[in-house]
């Protein structure tokens, strides 16, 4: 087993850039902290990062792998934050058992939003979906009592004792939930064929159906998918916060993400991760200094500008043709500047 897995390391990640940047940067944050003795505040604010990592890949998942374009991806990230802290409110129970109830929660909530949407498309479908964390909005400040109206429910309990423990405890639960969100959106996995399927849904849902895919039951695996891992993110986000409150269901939350994954680069696991820390920690650093913190969304809107205009697959993805380049013949990823594939010997330029 172990001779398999480095046989499959030194032929499937060393000789592909990208994946050897994805090992290196995935190993650096599990060891920074040990070596540089970050901060308090530099390991909380990291912590945001990986859980708004959690939040964009889901997202990914969901709109760009399947096509389902959602504008109200905020509802699994209310609806995981608020389950958790309600049964935590309501039964004591630890985070360690309410994050993944509230997980399992928004899970059913995506397969309920799923049902009207699946007779929409194109802008009607994102149009629904922004609606329905509105209303929910709603239904939480109504019920004062039952979800504490506006203030939200307060002094949940912290992931983790310590500013270090509770980033490990999350990089941990964003690097598992990102490695099972690029196994299911592999579409050459030889062992899971849901990758190749969303591809399908999202190219030609008509041509997908045709060839006797059941496009619906694929839908609504998408939309389960990213309730799941949505809802996942929001609990950890109310957790990190002790608090949950109606500004988690927020359209600047929906369209955050939206901007994180389209600067990154849809369609691909590691454009959120790369807009998210890309994106997120510069208006965090932005926001330290005091001739343009006031100006740190401005600087954001030319940055997405810039991008759309010269490079509008994505940074990531713009990055990854520049060092990658795909064998004619047999598809195998080379390094660019290789002048035969390493695999069948066929000329790359």
């Amino acid at each position: 087993m172990l001779k398999r897995l480095i046989g499959n390391f030194r032929w499937g990640v060393l000789p592909v850039p990208g994946r050897l940047i994805a090992v290196i940067f995935f190993v650096s944050l599990f060891v920074l902290p040990l070596i540089s003795g970050s901060s308090s505040y530099t390991l909380f604010i990291l912590a945001f990062a990986n859980i708004y990592v959690i939040f964009a890949v889901s997202w990914d998942v969901l709109s760009g792998y399947t096509g389902q374009v959602n504008f109200g991806h905020a509802l699994f990230f209310g609806v995981g934050g608020y389950g958790s802290a309600l049964l935590y409110k309501y039964t004591g129970w630890q985070p360690a058992v309410t994050i993944p109830l509230g997980a399992l929660i928004a899970t059913g909530i995506g397969l309920i939003t799923c049902l009207p949407a699946l007779r929409l498309r194109g802008p009607y479908l994102s149009l629904l979906t922004m609606s329905f964390p509105l209303i929910l909005v709603g239904v939480f400040m109504s019920f004062t009592r039952f979800a504490g109206g506006s203030y939200g429910i307060r002094e949940l309990p912290p992931i983790a004792d310590s500013r270090l423990a509770q980033y490990y405890v999350i990089l941990i639960v964003m690097t598992v939930s990102v490695l099972i969100m690029w196994k299911l959106t592999d579409a050459g996995s030889r062992y899971i064929r849901t990758g190749l399927i969303f591809h399908a849904i999202r190219e030609d849902e008509i041509t997908a159906r045709a060839t006797g895919i059941n496009t619906i039951r694929y839908k609504m695996l998408a939309f389960a998918t990213g309730g799941f891992f949505g809802g996942i993110a929001g609990a950890l986000f109310a957790h990190i916060l002790t608090v949950a409150s109606p500004p988690i269901f927020s359209l600047t939350m929906s369209f955050q993400v939206i901007i994180w994954t389209i600067f990154g680069g849809m369609v691909s696991i590691y454009g959120p991760v790369a807009g998210v820390y890309s994106l997120f920690l510069l208006m965090d650093f932005l926001r330290g200094i005091p001739v343009i913190a006031q100006h740190r969304f401005l600087v954001l809107s030319v940055l997405v500008i810039v991008m759309l205009l010269f490079m509008p697959e994505g940074v990531a993805v713009w990055i990854r043709n520049k060092i990658e380049r795909e064998c004619p013949r047999c598809k195998l990823t080379n390094v660019a500047w290789r002048k035969e594939c390493r695999a069948c010997g066929a000329h790359l330029h």
